[in-house]
């Protein structure tokens, strides 16, 4: 933490507490993200947040949402940050602010930008001066708005992230790495905490332990983990003997966990994603949920508390329940300690009840958490095992699947009152003291006990309770009706009235208020929308030829076309959307060919072989082989390609899934020869012994066993056993490459005695080129290495040429252009339609606003198809319907729906234009309707 001389800093912490202006609070953040919110709403989901118990928001500030090519900086309108941030502030919500240079988020590439990637001399991620200059850049322009906007200064900004879950990625010097970043921060006059959150758990590969950057954690359990608790106070003590809290700047979003969270220490509660949004444009990312690959929705929801398009679910009611159980023990429960052996427990025998965890609150009593993990609700009994009398138990109906926080020897002069709450087997979630009376409100499941201590009780009024006192202590039983709540009202001798009401959890969940008068006033929660379909809708469709660039007339500044060699496309200055490779296969014009190669290609590629569909393809960065239905001779090829986003996370699983990865192909061969290799090896089974380069080259192996590749039954595990075979090559070909098909282990790859490169099932393909002249016979020798059980795959070799002459182009605003110039030719349908297989085609409507004009969310039903929806000049949403075996995962969101905003309807509705794209090799592609749901 960065202190001005004589200047107390805003932000500042214990290792049990973290103080705002000089008081002591808990943290419950969530984020909330500007760029997948559309910018008239902004206010008003903050106003959600802010109304369901949430003090704080985090917020991403993604770099290439804002630098769209090299120096081309945007902050107006949707990018507008400063904006953003003086509505938090107006809102009186505290901002963690999260400028990366790294985001993560699901977002494009992470929010690295892509030119940087097209770097040779880019190290990411690193202690690197090349990368660190451009980071400085990009500090240069988001730090000073977020120093503008700093708590103290004309904002709320109460913390600044640097990266983000940096032990995910290999930094060689995260200390270094951070350090730089820490002083470009400072020079632009950061002055509240610097923070670095750990994603699995590495404090110092994620902060390299720098001065002045505070480590934060990220937790993603299972929320019923039964010692997650254990693992939450290893970190709360490496942090406290560090001087610092336990923040946890994401986890899981559920209060369920959140509770138990709080329950171990933690300070900042930091569910991801509890506001969802949408990635508009071509913001998506490509990601590991997929086991590994998957494609990011343009729904970006995780089933947190409020929807993409602002509909308030049930957990914010839990939500704004634990806020105030929160607000009624105050500074008292925002400075408690986690005990890690508290002196309270359960009976052995409790099954999936996990707890008594302990909290011991600033100037004495205690809250303690139990947490039942089970379906079923449980009736248990808790104790202090240090009481001399430890066989008294205290009775406690713990509903299912809830964790509930429970006060123990807690001082009643807070509220006015002379005496102490001993224990209550309730929760106490809100408190009232005026000048005659104190009310505490509790919930609870059943009956309940509370046992006080008190001095100067003179009278008790019991409803739907029972009382008993023995000398200053009070037992109370309380039993709330369904329809009616439990109440005690106590006279104290000084005549004020103290209460105590017990009543459902439902009605502590939608309580707006309580008064003496009316008692617990509910809120009704928000109804779902009821609107349902749309008639009347005129839908127009254009089809045109997929095979031609849609860019290809155009002549304007964002149109990109390269002729020559081929190349990535973030190499020649194509960073998003849709691009076209066009090129010839001069040489292989007389030969029927049997199909198509794609190599190292990325994200998604369709074929055309002269005009024809030959298939779409999601190689993730390796190589990719899309056979002909009947071998042709070919002379032309068009790869129309789509970057869906740059990988999110660095995983190195695929290709195309590693941070750096580039989008495009690096060629397209014709395949002369498919030919399967798989029979007739020689093995040899090498057991512990050691590899012998001698085998891959000329070497007498008649006496190994012949089989197939992988056949010979192993005892052995791991199996090592080496292969070989010979294969002459085609004179004609020009480009060479093994495919092992189902591999489940690593081979080693030799070629006449050079050590040609290693396949795993990951990347099943090996390019043999370089070290292979046409029309020679090879001696091929594989090292072979998996599993007891293991499949070792098919082998494929196949024999290609080249195609060459590349034409590139691409244009992200290309598309509405060409969308406009196609829009004569349309010819007015009806739903269901169908397009054949490859085909293109634009679908155009004007679609009205809804009647409480929030807009709509439209469901989409079909197969086959990939569509890329505008809501006039605004990408809403990109969908691949379900059908075909090309289809990747994809995640994240709702995956066959749009939301279309009110915000951005005009009196005369809306344009909608859908790019239709028909990708299952096999069948048609299917558009049956949309049903319109109103917001």
């Amino acid at each position: 933490m960065i202190n001005s001389v004589n200047v107390e800093p805003v932000v500042q912490w214990t290792p049990n507490s973290v103080s705002i202006q000089g008081k002591s609070v808990i943290l419950l953040s969530a984020s909330l993200f500007y760029f997948r919110i559309p910018r008239e709403l902004w206010r008003e989901r903050m106003a959600q947040v802010k109304a369901y118990g949430y003090n704080c928001i985090d917020v991403y500030f993604p770099w290439n949402y804002h630098e769209l090519r090299e120096g081309e900086w945007d902050w107006e309108g949707q990018r507008n940050v400063e904006e953003f941030l003086e509505a938090a502030k107006d809102e009186g919500l505290w901002v963690i602010a999260r400028p990366g240079p790294y985001i993560c988020s699901e977002w494009d590439g992470g929010a690295l930008p892509a030119y940087l990637l097209a770097k040779d001399d880019m190290r990411i991620r690193q202690n690197d001066p090349a990368f660190l200059s451009h980071v400085s850049r990009w500090f240069d322009q988001i730090m000073p708005i977020l120093t503008r906007f700093q708590l103290g200064a004309a904002g709320s900004v109460i913390a600044v992230q640097l990266d983000n879950e940096l032990d995910f990625f290999d930094c060689n010097d995260p200390q270094g790495y951070m350090a730089a970043m820490r002083d470009m921060a400072q020079t632009s006059g950061v002055t509240v905490p610097l923070i670095a959150c750990a994603g699995q758990g590495g404090l110092i590969e994620a902060s390299g332990l720098t001065e002045g950057v505070m480590p934060t954690c990220n937790f993603y359990p299972n929320d019923r983990d039964p010692i997650f608790e254990q693992k939450v106070h290893s970190y709360r003590n490496i942090l406290a003997g560090m001087g610092y809290p336990l923040l946890v700047t994401e986890t899981n979003r559920s209060h369920y966990l959140l509770r138990r969270l709080l329950s171990a220490g933690a300070k900042l509660l930091g569910p991801y994603l509890q506001v969802s949004g949408t990635d508009f444009g071509f913001t998506n990312a490509t990601n590991n949920w997929g086991r590994p690959l998957a494609f990011m929705t343009s729904d970006y929801d995780f089933g947190g508390m409020i929807s993409p398009e602002g509909i308030v679910r049930g957990e914010a009611y839990e939500g704004r329940l634990l806020t105030r159980v929160i607000g009624t023990y105050g500074v008292a429960m925002a400075q408690a300690e986690a005990v890690v052996n508290s002196e309270w427990s359960l009976p052995a025998e409790t099954n999936q009840v996990f707890g008594p965890q302990e909290l011991k609150l600033y100037g004495g009593g205690s809250l303690l958490f139990v947490t039942n993990g089970d379906h079923e609700a449980k009736q248990i009994q808790i104790r202090n095992d240090a009481e001399a009398s430890s066989e008294e138990q205290y009775s406690l109906s713990l509903p299912a699947g809830r964790s509930i926080i429970l006060p123990v020897d807690v001082s009643l002069a807070s509220w006015g009152i002379d005496g102490k709450l001993i224990y209550a087997g309730a929760e106490m979630f809100h408190a009232e003291a005026g000048d005659q009376r104190t009310v505490l409100l509790f919930h609870q499941t059943g009956e309940s006990e509370i046992v006080l201590e008190l001095e100067g009780c003179i009278a008790i009024d019991k409803v739907h309770a029972e009382a008993a006192v023995d000398q200053n202590r009070i037992h109370i039983k309380l039993v709330p009706a369904e329809t009616e709540d439990s109440q005690v009202s106590i006279t104290m001798a000084d005549g004020r009235q103290f209460i105590l009401v017990s009543t459902t959890l439902m009605k502590a969940l939608y309580m707006e208020r309580y008064s003496i008068e009316e008692g617990i006033i509910v809120q009704q929660p928000e109804a779902a929308p009821s609107e349902r379909g749309l008639v009347n809708l005129q839908w127009q469709l254009a089809e045109f030829d997929p095979a031609v660039s849609m860019v290809s007339d155009l002549s304007s500044d964002d149109v990109v076309r390269v002729n020559g060699a081929i190349d990535y496309l973030e190499k020649v200055g194509i960073y998003r959307g849709f691009a076209w490779y066009e090129g010839h296969v001069a040489a292989a014009n007389s030969r029927k060919t049997q199909g198509l190669l794609i190599r190292q290609g990325s994200d998604i590629v369709s074929l055309y072989a002269d005009g024809q569909y030959a298939g779409t393809a999601v190689p993730a960065g390796s190589s990719w082989y899309i056979p002909f239905a009947e071998p042709k001779a070919v002379s032309a090829i068009t790869a129309k390609t789509e970057i869906w986003g740059h990988s999110n996370f660095d995983d190195a699983r695929l290709p195309g899934l590693r941070l750096h990865s580039l989008k495009g192909l690096q060629g397209i061969a014709v395949v002369l020869q498919a030919a399967d290799i798989t029979q007739n090896w020689h093995v040899h089974r090498l057991q512990d012994r050691p590899f012998k380069h001698e085998w891959t080259e000329s070497f007498d192996d008649t006496l190994w066993p012949m089989v197939g590749f992988g056949g010979w039954m192993s005892p052995d595990h791991p199996v090592r056993e080496v292969y070989r075979r010979t294969y002459t090559t085609d004179a004609d070909a020009n480009r060479f490459m093994v495919h092992l098909e189902g591999l489940q282990g690593k081979a080693v790859w030799f070629v006449n005695g050079r050590e040609a490169g290693v396949i795993h099932p990951y990347d099943p393909f090996l390019d043999l080129t370089s070290i292979v002249t046409p029309g020679e016979q090879l001696q091929l020798t594989v090292l072979l290495e998996r599993n007891l059980g293991g499949r070792a795959g098919k082998v494929r070799f196949y024999e290609a040429v080249d195609a060459d002459n590349w034409t590139i182009s691409g244009a992200e605003e290309g598309l509405l252009a060409h969308a406009e110039r196609n829009k004569d030719s349309a010819v007015t349908v009806e739903l269901p339609l169908s397009l054949d297989s490859g085909g293109a085609a634009w679908l155009y409507a004007a679609v009205p606003n809804s009647k409480e004009g929030r807009g709509w969310r439209v469901r989409v039903d079909g197969q086959g198809l990939k569509m890329t929806v505008f809501q006039n000049e605004t990408i809403v949403s990109r969908l691949w319907l379900k059908g075909g075996a090309e289809r990747p995962a994809l995640t994240g969101g709702d995956a066959s729906s749009i939301y279309l905003p009110g915000p951005w309807f005009g009196d005369d509705g809306a344009k909608i234009l859908i790019l239709l794209e028909a990708v299952d090799r096999q069948e048609r592609g299917q558009l049956h309707g949309f049903e319109f749901i109103a917001v």
